[in-house]
């Protein structure tokens, strides 16, 4: 068992300002692997005054932008050495299939650093324009300040990532909040920000619980706040934000649909809504759970879906043969449970799965991967998010009424459309209130491309030019000449 009894505050490791710690807890077996120290209120003052002090006096926000590019190059590089460590760290700590965590949490961070340096590379951080009044405008991009970055535990280093790396090129310094689920991998990134050699204060990560979080959020030096996480919280955060006009990013929760089209083939439907909407055992917010078929050949593609979901091997997350592993706690396992119960409750058809342990498994927070049919989209398991591996397949009468049907929900993060038309399924992915979707494919989080959601699913975009420009201000400046 490993145990860590310092924080990280302004690049430099620290003792806390209490005893609290926190116990990680295996997923797989229940049992504790690790301690680590609790950051409290007091150590979030510490941390933004950290911040406060870089960014108001230090050379950070200073520097050329090709020296921050530089810097957060560098990390990458440390970053990509210990890619192993890192996956092997996150399945450990809250139960993610390694196959999942190798790539989503391992691989692709490193490919967000590097996308976000080239992208830094290509901003015009100052121009000037002709003003309609004679004289010249010098437009600049500034750093908006300093920034708390909020994440949850189901894809920690990609989201901790997606918000530290476009900040720091902007010129901020970071806060990061990490969720007390999921301290160990946060820790790793600790050390290689430590052997990047970013100047002191610039970026403190912080484990905590909520009544740190509320602190850092309120705090009066932060100048930005970017959250992921639940759309209940994001709701608190937004009025916490809005009441000291503080710039906030929000991204939530989603209830997504892939939407099949009569004309495509039921074999590839299922092979892809098992990435799409089971991927780390359905603990993602872009899951789409949500399986709208066409009614006249609805037991074609419900009979392929539970092709699919029998074969998948449920078990101890670090065997990379395993499709689903634990859900990350005893309560989200409760959960999603409920849930199951509910859907059975409301009349929904339970075709695979249940609220039982899976067969074998003995230990640990395993949720058996479930598919309903018969589902209405006005049921609690259509229309709330459930993180967990639950599948609701539900009935639509052409493409008209599944758009209808996919657009008849609170949130808005999400999506894909499965035809063999590509054109047909432009037609509809333009339709979908929705800020992500693919078509004959999961959305790829790509880090190219803008993500965020639509109404209860979130404010503002991370990834691609627009990411970064949520950490940037523009400032004005007139020019007249002189003589």
């Amino acid at each position: 068992m490993t145990e860590q009894k310092r924080l990280f505050i302004g690049g430099r490791w620290a003792d806390p300002s209490t005893g609290q710690v926190i116990d990680v807890v295996s997923p797989h077996t229940g049992q504790v692997i690790a301690t680590v120290a609790a950051a409290g209120p007091a150590d979030v003052d510490r941390a933004v005054a950290k911040a406060r002090t870089a960014f108001d006096e230090g050379p950070w926000p200073r520097l050329a932008p090709a020296e921050r590019v530089a810097a957060v190059r560098r990390l990458a590089s440390l970053y990509r050495q210990r890619r192993r460590e890192m996956a092997q760290l996150i399945t450990s700590e809250m139960g993610a299939p390694i196959s999942f965590s190798k790539f989503s949490q391992a691989t692709l961070p490193t490919l967000l650093l590097d996308a976000y340096a080239d992208i830094a590379g290509t901003v015009a951080w100052e121009e000037r324009r002709p003003g309609r009044f004679g004289g010249d405008i010098l437009v600049r991009k500034e750093p908006v300040g300093v920034v708390a970055a909020i994440v949850p535990w189901n894809m920690p280093q990609f989201l901790i990532v997606g918000k530290l790396a476009p900040a720091l090129l902007a010129g901020c310094t970071v806060v990061v909040k990490s969720a007390p689920q999921t301290p160990l991998d946060a820790q790793l990134l600790a050390e290689l920000v430590i052997e990047a050699d970013l100047p002191e204060g610039v970026v403190s990560i912080l484990p905590a619980d909520v009544e740190a979080g509320r602190h850092l959020v309120g705090h009066p030096d932060v100048d930005k706040v970017s959250f992921t996480g639940s759309t209940a919280v994001g709701r608190e955060i937004a009025a916490t934000c809005g009441a000291s006009l503080k710039r906030v990013g929000l991204e939530l929760g989603g209830r997504s649909a892939a939407v099949v089209l009569d004309d495509a083939d039921p074999t590839a439907v299922a092979k892809g809504i098992e990435l799409a909407g089971l991927m780390n055992s359905g603990q993602t917010c872009v899951a789409q759970t949500r399986v709208l078929v066409p009614a006249a050949r609805h037991d074609e593609y419900l009979d392929a879906l539970a092709t699919m979901v029998e074969g998948l091997q449920v078990g101890d997350p670090a065997d990379p043969a395993t499709g689903i592993g634990p859900l990350v706690s005893r309560r989200q396992q409760d959960r999603v449970r409920g849930h199951i119960a509910d859907g059975q409750r409301e009349g929904a058809r339970l075709v695979l799965g249940g609220t039982g342990q899976p067969d074998g498994l003995d230990t640990g927070w395993y949720v058996r991967p479930t598919l309903f049919a018969d589902v209405d989209n006005g049921m609690r398991i259509a229309r709330e998010e459930i993180f967990g591996p639950v599948l609701s397949v539900i009935p639509h009468h052409g493409d008209e009424d599944a758009v209808r049907i996919a657009n008849d929900s609170d949130y808005g993060l999400s999506g894909s459309v499965w035809t063999a038309d590509t054109e047909r399924g432009l037609a509809v992915a333009r339709r979908v209130r929705t800020g992500s979707y693919g078509v004959n494919q999961p959305y790829t989080m790509d880090p190219a491309a803008p993500f965020g959601g639509m109404k209860a699913s979130g404010i503002g975009r991370e990834l691609g030019p627009e990411g970064l420009d949520g950490y940037l201000e523009s400032k004005s400046v007139s020019v007249a000449e002189v003589g």
